[in-house]
């Protein structure tokens, strides 16, 4: 998978916010990347409601962007 972020060699990120932006990205670019080890690791920071809540979140995101962006709709940011 091509890493295009920053945010593993960032000091801007600790260890809890590095590990979900990777799962993020897993889910984003390749949702069958995700293994065991992604989800394990993600459990040292969250519970498994937590994680069910950030994986809805990141699907719907990817959803919207992926819906807009296929129709050619610009969101109306207000």
């Amino acid at each position: 998978m091509k890493d295009i972020l920053f945010y593993h060699r960032s000091e801007a990120f600790d260890q809890k916010d590095k590990t979900l932006l990777h799962f993020v990205q897993l889910v984003t670019e390749a949702p069958s990347a995700v293994r065991e080890n992604n989800l394990e690791e993600l459990k040292k920071y969250y519970t498994e409601e937590q994680i069910v809540e950030l994986t809805l979140l990141i699907c719907t995101a990817n959803f919207t962007n992926r819906f807009n962006d296929g129709l050619q709709i610009i969101p109306d940011l207000g």
